[in-house]
């Protein structure tokens, strides 16, 4: 797929991001999930942990286990994965249904226990405070327009990474502002984009 292909029609006919066309799971996840705005402790949570698990992956990877984490990860509910013990990442790392990797289920465990010593709210509020005026960048016009980092993606980086959190370098954080909506880049003529040029 070329970096300078704009918004393509899918089966239905309608313009959609190329990357949302490649597989019916990710026509489901562009149409429905990526870009919409997200709050939430756990539900951002959730993404956190499952942009890391993606880091060096393929993110249909992630989709398609989706389930299996959120079993896993006693739905990824902070306070039960704080309350993880050894056992529990041992157990984890026998689980075929996720992706096994110790460092990034240790990660996911510690940085459960990060934000269960914020107040309720503060996760989503930490992260949306990086959201940048929507008004300040064009809509992409192909996907060569799509940054992999920005600098508020550094700044949450920086800032996630000072209160103790781990696997959460620029470019994931970009990935968690691009999946929960605090940016929105769906293709300036792709049918999912909330705001249109």
């Amino acid at each position: 797929m070329s970096a300078e292909t704009g918004a393509v029609p899918g089966h239905d006919g309608r313009l959609r991001c190329p990357w949302g066309l490649s597989a019916e799971e990710y026509v489901t996840y562009h149409d429905t999930e990526w870009g919409r705005p997200l709050h939430g402790d756990d539900a951002l949570f959730e993404r956190l942990c499952l942009e890391a698990f993606q880091s060096g992956l393929s993110w249909l990877t992630i989709l398609r286990r989706r389930e299996g984490f959120r079993t896993a990860f006693k739905g990824f509910s902070i306070p039960a994965v704080a309350a993880f013990t050894e056992t529990d990442v041992e157990r984890l790392l026998a689980d075929t249904s996720i992706i096994r990797n110790r460092a990034k289920i240790e990660a996911s465990v510690s940085n459960a226990r990060v934000a269960a010593e914020l107040a309720e709210g503060e996760l989503d509020a930490l992260i949306w405070s990086y959201a940048p005026d929507p008004a300040g960048r064009p809509a992409p016009r192909t996907l060569a327009d799509v940054p992999a980092i920005t600098p508020e993606s550094t700044a949450l980086s920086k800032d996630l990474k000072k209160r103790g959190f781990r696997f959460v370098g620029p470019t994931t954080a970009y990935a968690l502002m691009q999946a929960c909506g605090l940016v929105d880049d769906h293709l300036a003529d792709c049918v999912s984009r909330r705001t249109h040029p």
